[in-house]
């Protein structure tokens, strides 16, 4: 028999979100497997077996009930909401407890990074009900391009064909590590840094007014590429040196796993949240300082370099697309069995 599966999401409306490009990955992987799952994207039918609910708008909670399975993607914990969004206090508040109960009101959950695990416990979830499945990309959409393609797209962008490039990823917002981005390029002034990314949330975006200005007098060593459409990501990619991410919060980083495929090292800010999901094969800073220490070792030093090619080479291998299909194949014909188990000796009782 197979399972139908109703994929309900609003992550695509905003562009420059990595849950869109998570969510447009994993719903991929699983029409592929078309023997076990019939799949549907934001269908307003209710003849479905699971409900596999990626965003947490009111418009899908509401639809949770017991004649289907809900599963619930959580990409964001409210102890983790902070530097994307600059709302009012009561409101943000009150948010974060309407995302609390639309979590508990769910069958089951799937988290994209092992650190979420006790964080939901705190706010009342078994662990039971949890099952961490990471993130992962397609090889055949981000890969390594031939040198003579690089070149024409360093072309393209604007971009130096002899330069290290440094890159960096993500909406402009205060918990991507912005600022300390805009003064390491100051401080390196034979680097090229480009950044792709802008303001998917508009004015609401935390430090809209201050990155607006900032915008304006950026380093001359930094380009700004503002939002790039995913076909075209791999082509940012081929054309950098290292990707470059100080993040304060982060979650589980498409842009990472993107960069490893593409067999680029990468740089990130020391945060423990990273070392269950990368496996401490990265290098890392806590200071504008150290971030300068490391890409210069990085440029300067051809060994440390590729020591760091290969430990993206092992992440992306790690994130393997047919190990994965096999882990959401199980996850899914496991939690459904659960699910109507439970329902059956309900109905018993």
């Amino acid at each position: 028999m197979k399972l139908r599966i109703n994929m309900l999401s609003s992550a695509e409306t905003v562009k420059g979100q990595g849950v869109a490009s998570a969510f447009r990955e994993q719903v991929t992987l699983i029409q592929e497997m078309q023997d076990d799952f019939e799949v549907e994207i934001n269908s307003k039918s209710s003849n479905f077996d699971i409900y596999h609910i990626h965003t947490v708008d009111p418009k899908y909670r509401i639809r949770m009930n017991k004649k289907h399975l809900n599963i619930m993607y959580v990409h964001f914990v409210p102890s983790k909401n902070d530097g994307s969004l600059k709302l009012p206090k009561l409101f943000n508040k009150l948010f974060n407890r309407y995302v609390e109960k639309t979590y508990r009101k769910a069958d089951e959950i799937i988290v994209v990074n092992p650190s979420f695990i006790s964080e939901l416990e705190k706010i009342r979830i078994p662990r039971e009900k949890i099952t961490y499945i990471p993130n992962f990309v397609d090889h055949e959409k981000f890969k390594p391009l031939k040198n003579d393609e690089i070149v024409k797209l360093k072309q393209k962008y604007g971009v130096p064909i002899d330069r290290f490039i440094v890159l960096g990823c993500g909406q402009i917002q205060t918990r991507k590590g912005f600022d300390d981005f805009v003064e390491v390029a100051r401080q390196n002034p034979d680097m090229t840094f480009i950044w792709a990314g802008g303001f998917s949330f508009g004015k609401i975006t935390d430090g809209y007014k201050k990155y607006k200005k900032l915008l304006e007098n950026l380093p001359q060593n930094m380009i700004h590429l503002s939002i790039i459409d995913r076909e075209y990501m791999n082509e940012v990619f081929n054309i950098c040196d290292v990707l470059f991410m100080p993040s304060f919060i982060e979650l589980f980083p498409m842009t990472i796993l993107e960069a490893c495929n593409v067999y680029k090292p990468f740089l990130v800010r020391d945060l423990d949240l990273y070392k269950p999901i990368l496996f401490q094969r990265y290098c890392c800073g806590k200071s504008v300082e150290e971030f300068n220490n490391e890409l210069n070792k990085l440029k300067n030093d051809i060994t440390y370099y590729y020591e760091n090619v290969e430990n993206s080479k092992f992440i992306s291998n790690f994130y393997n697309k047919d190990i994965l299909k096999k882990t959401w194949k199980d996850y899914y014909l496991r939690v459904f069995d659960k699910w109507l188990t439970k329902k059956n000796m309900k109905n018993i009782k």
